[in-house]
């Protein structure tokens, strides 16, 4: 299993949401990029990044600290937040960036998930935010009547490399991760799924690769020191 730190850039700076709200942060780091730096030296081989500015207003925003984390590492990196359009992801991807995650648009308009996969195969990944089996989208404001498991086929469907699957009730909680969900979800589709949310302590980790779970992102738990991110590497290394 692989686990998977991430940074959340806010006005350029790293932090963590608590259930996704934008006014309920809490600042970590003013440089991301030495974070980044950081989770490379210590084995880290991908990283997970969120636009959180991007995915509320739906436009990029944080390009700055993205590129500083590309340049000053060899990281592995997956974005997500705020990317609605193929003329984004291809900025992205030409900007260095390795995977694309793309969440809102797939229920807005599937066809761009359907054309980026097409145009960029094996780079896009689809970021699926649920709360009691319902698809969440914009930024985790607004909770739709779209099952989380159908929308998952129907990405795989068209070719997606990955799915994220997101608790949204428990993330940035520490309450432990949703694996009954989880592995619902991965047992019902064929491409792999990473879980989100919740995290809060090896034990979780271990819960997920038990599971086998085919990866896992942690952020809060990281930075709160309830998860020690070396050990977490240490015992998913033999996969």
């Amino acid at each position: 299993m692989i686990v998977i730190p991430a940074i959340d850039l806010k006005d350029g700076k790293c932090v963590r949401l608590k259930q996704g709200k934008i006014d309920n942060d809490t600042i970590y780091s003013e440089k991301p990029f030495e974070v980044a730096k950081y989770f490379e030296q210590i084995g880290v081989k991908r990283l997970h990044i969120v636009d959180l500015n991007g995915a509320f207003k739906g436009e990029p925003e944080n390009i700055d600290a993205i590129k500083e984390i590309i340049s000053n590492t060899n990281l592995v990196t997956e974005l997500g937040g705020g990317i609605r359009d193929l003329k984004t992801i291809e900025f992205y991807l030409n900007l260095g960036v390795d995977f694309i995650i793309l969440g809102t648009i797939i229920v807005e308009n599937f066809k761009i998930l359907e054309e980026a996969c097409k145009n960029f195969p094996g780079k896009i990944i689809a970021g699926i935010d649920g709360q009691n089996g319902k698809v969440a989208i914009k930024g985790w404001t607004q909770i739709t009547d779209i099952d989380v498991i159908t929308l998952s086929k129907k990405c795989e469907s068209v070719g997606i490399r990955e799915i994220i699957y997101t608790d949204i009730s428990r993330d940035g909680m520490q309450t432990g991760v949703n694996v009954e969900a989880t592995k619902s979800l991965q047992d019902k589709v064929k491409v792999p799924v990473i879980a989100s949310g919740g995290v809060n302590d090896i034990n979780d980790i271990l819960k997920l690769k038990q599971n086998n779970i085919y990866g896992v992102i942690t952020g809060r738990a990281i930075y709160e020191n309830t998860l020690d991110l070396k050990e977490a590497l240490r015992v998913c290394a033999d996969d």
